[in-house]
């Protein structure tokens, strides 16, 4: 899984589980809904800056973004 998806799958997977909207968590974390709609899909790649944003945000650690297989868990369990 290519480090962008990884930290999009885990992104929502912590946002789902806070029970954010991407409006909710955007306004939360200070940036824009489309951007981090962009972070989630894979298509975005965020600097450290935004990543640290991000996990403050959701009151997570940083690693807790590149948890591989967290996110693979999560992934195979919203496609089924």
């Amino acid at each position: 899984m290519d480090v962008r998806n990884r930290i999009g799958w885990n992104l929502r997977r912590l946002r789902a589980e806070r029970g954010l909207t991407q409006e909710i968590f955007a306004t939360d974390s200070g940036i824009d809904r489309g951007y981090i709609s962009g972070v989630e899909r894979g298509v975005r790649n965020p600097s450290a800056t935004v990543l640290a944003k991000i996990a403050d945000a959701l009151d997570a650690d940083v690693a807790e973004l590149f948890d591989l297989a967290k996110a693979k868990a999560f992934s195979t369990r919203r496609r089924s």
